[in-house]
Formats: structure tokens, C-alpha cells, sequence
């Protein structure tokens, strides 16, 4: 009877072992050989590939632009999903508007990863409609190419993907603020206190878990962002854009070096490991 509830998981667990610890496993492996898959016996060569990668000045270059992409996405996300959320959460907003406005906000997050880089890549091209908008307001006076500027294009990229990942936050934290107790609010107005105060001492302190829990969770997800990143610049223009998880995709299927492509997944693994176990700690904290 003991072995019972260990059966009702053992479907899942072969299964995450099959798809998940294996592939771990695997490119571990091979980040230890020299040449791994393209030659048949692999030489054993320790932490070579790692230092090999290092040497790169484009892995560093990578990791800055992953960093900045990441943490510039995650503040915006924030932000943009807050100020939507009060928006939405306000009656002050009439309660037709507020429901058309939630239609219309949240359908970034309706679009997959391609159809964003399709319709921004035609929003932003030299003869789009944002040039076309901007130079007859006189903000710019020439077409800009956003996506093929090294000057740009990472800002360009970032900018789409903090469209396509606020909805996340803001329903979310839309959740949390309707979960706020009145009697909060009541109270704190009997003490005298104006709308700031009771924002910056009853809605955020209420807020904080909600947005700590969803920062580090899209913090994870954003480092390893490769379909909207390929789709719209394909890391360039000469290694503008390059993220962690291009530079790790050309090292394997353009360069053919899957050695020293499974010496970068390891890294961007670790790194993202790194922020899930402050994930971790911070959901026990709870």
C-alpha cells in the first residue's frame, strides 16, 4: 500500500525525466567533449569548451544585451501592468469603458511570439506607420530603421517584447488589488490619510507578494526570449541584438560547434537557476 501514491506519479515523473533531466544531462555531456555529435568518439576535454566560451568577446557581449533586455522588461512590465490594473480596478472609469479597455489591453498576450514580430517588424520598417507618425509630427525628420540600426535595434526589441509581456502583471496584480480588503482603505481614511498614502501604505505593501512572485518568474522567462529576438533581428545587426540564447542557437546549428553551444546552455542554465532559487526562497518565505 505504501508503493501506491509513488504509482499515481511515476507516469509523470518518467515523463519529466524522459523530457527534461535527460536533455540536462545530455548537453552537460557534451559540454565536456571536444566535438560532441559531429564526431563519433568525443575526446573528454574538461572545462575547456567554458573557457573557450569565455574567450568569446560575443558571449559577454550577449550576456549584457540578455541582462539589459531582462531587467528593462521586467520594470516596464511592472509598471505598464500597475498603472493598468489602477486603471482598471478605478471607479472612476465607467464600468463600459473598463471592459472594453480590458479587451484591448490584454491582447498582446493573445498573439504568439511570431505574429508580434511580424506585425512590428511592418510597424517599425523604414516605411511603416510608426516613421510615418513620427516625421508628420516632426519628432523625426528622417526614416528611421529600427530594427536595422545597431544604434536601435536592441531598444527596438526590448520595446516589443515589454508590449507583448505587461498583461501578465496586469492581470495579476488587477487579481490583487480586487482581493484587497475595503476595510483597509476605510480605516486608513479615518486616520486622515490621502490617496497617495493609502497607495503607498495599504495598495503596494498588499501588492509586494504578487509583484516579487511574477518579477521572478517573468525575470526567468524573458532571459531565455529566442522566437521574438529571431524573428525580428536575428541578433544582428552585427551582434546588436545577440542574446544568450541566439549566440547559443548559431553556435549550434550555423557553426556546427555543439560543444560549445551546450558549454553556453549550461551557463544561461545556471543563470536562470540562480534566480529560481531566489524564486524558491522567496515562495517558502510566504
Amino acid at each position: 500500500m505504501r508503493l501506491v501514491p509513488l504509482a499515481y506519479v511515476a507516469p509523470a515523473t518518467a515523463l519529466f525525466a524522459l523530457l527534461m533531466l535527460y536533455p540536462m544531462v545530455a548537453v552537460l555531456r557534451y559540454s565536456l567533449l571536444d566535438r560532441a555529435i559531429t564526431k563519433r568518439n568525443a575526446a573528454f576535454v574538461g572545462l575547456d569548451n567554458y573557457q573557450t566560451t569565455f574567450d568569446d568577446p560575443v558571449f559577454w557581449q550577449a550576456t549584457g544585451h540578455t541582462l539589459y533586455f531582462t531587467v528593462m522588461s521586467v520594470v516596464f512590465h511592472l509598471l505598464l501592468g500597475l498603472a493598468f490594473a489602477l486603471m482598471l480596478n478605478s471607479e472612476r472609469v465607467n464600468p463600459t469603458i473598463r471592459s472594453i479597455l480590458r479587451v484591448l489591453y490584454i491582447l498582446p498576450w493573445l498573439f504568439t511570439a511570431v505574429i508580434i514580430a511580424i506585425i512590428w517588424r511592418l510597424l517599425l520598417d523604414p516605411e511603416g506607420v510608426v516613421n510615418g507618425v513620427l516625421m508628420s509630427l516632426h519628432i523625426v525628420d528622417f526614416k528611421v530603421e529600427w530594427f536595422s540600426s545597431s544604434s536601435t535595434a536592441l531598444h527596438a526589441v526590448t520595446f516589443v517584447n515589454i508590449w507583448a509581456g505587461y498583461p501578465l502583471y496586469m492581470v495579476s496584480l488587477l487579481a490583487g488589488l480586487q482581493g484587497i480588503p475595503r476595510d483597509l482603505y476605510e480605516a486608513a481614511g479615518i486616520d486622515g490619510a490621502n490617496p497617495w498614502q493609502k497607495f503607498r501604505h495599504v495598495t503596494i505593501p498588499q501588492l509586494t507578494p504578487i509583484m516579487i512572485s511574477v518579477a521572478l518568474l517573468d525575470f526567468i522567462w524573458t532571459m531565455q526570449v529566442f522566437a521574438l529576438v529571431w524573428m525580428t533581428t536575428g541578433g544582428g545587426p552585427i551582434y546588436a541584438t545577440e542574446m544568450l540564447s541566439t549566440y547559443t542557437y548559431k553556435l549550434a546549428f550555423s557553426r556546427y560547434q555543439f560543444s560549445l553551444a551546450s558549454a553556453s546552455a549550461v551557463l544561461l542554465l545556471i543563470l536562470s537557476m540562480s534566480v529560481t532559487y531566489f524564486y524558491i526562497k522567496h515562495q517558502k518565505a510566504r
